[in-house]
């Protein structure tokens, strides 16, 4: 596997990310519950950030646990490894394909009102927290053969899609942009992100590691 080839990995990762990011459960309840709790734009856009570095910490750390299993695996499969995970990417592909026509519906934490900002904050941050990038996870074991740097720089990927995401959305949103036109990403988001990754999983089962 090429470097050339990982920067395509960790390219369509980011672009995964940032869409994952962009659905309005990502950002829209942390807008309307900053309005209703009052909130100045930094204390919305400080708890949005916190929620997405709880959202991609537990999505890195599924993303260890698969890499550890995929070392653990790679010695007793050898040559069949890369044409496992790229046949899981492309199964995990159609899956999210399949599935593309899933509603989004906006999380029960956006629509309610809350007696404290503690308990607004809590809410928030445990929601999204709970929720990780699960399509981002195959690209984990993707670039795995690059080693534990690949590994950190997939994971500041993660991170930089995720906050840019998030951070932009809901900021717009707060400086007044009333029609994002993102009904479009909710409708095909799901079909996006399969496509992504039955491409990558072919990529990774048929070009020589």
């Amino acid at each position: 596997m090429t470097s050339a080839f990982f920067a395509s990995i960790a390219a369509t990762g980011f672009m995964v990310a940032f869409l994952h990011a962009a659905l309005p459960t990502h950002w829209l309840p942390f807008v309307l519950v900053g309005r209703a709790q009052k909130w100045s734009a930094g204390r919305t856009l400080g708890v949005t950030l916190l929620a997405g570095l709880g959202h991609v910490a537990l999505t890195i750390l599924l993303g260890l646990v698969l890499v550890v299993a995929g070392l653990a695996l790679e010695p007793r499969l050898g040559h069949l490894f890369h044409w496992i995970v790229g046949g899981l990417m492309v199964a995990v592909g159609l899956f999210y394909i399949v599935r593309g026509r899933h509603s989004h519906a906006m999380p029960e934490a956006g629509r309610r009102t809350y007696a404290s900002d503690r308990a607004a904050i809590t809410a928030l941050v445990v929601l999204l927290t709970l929720s990780p990038c699960e399509a981002f996870l195959p690209y984990y074991l993707a670039g795995m053969k690059h080693g534990w740097g690949a590994f950190l720089l997939l994971s500041l990927v993660l991170l930089t899609a995720t906050a840019a995401g998030m951070l932009l959305f809901t900021g717009l949103s707060l400086a007044g942009v009333r029609r994002l036109n993102l009904d479009w990403l909710e409708r095909y988001e799901e079909t996006i992100l399969g496509a992504a990754l039955v491409l990558v999983g072919l990529a990774v089962a048929f070009l020589k590691t």
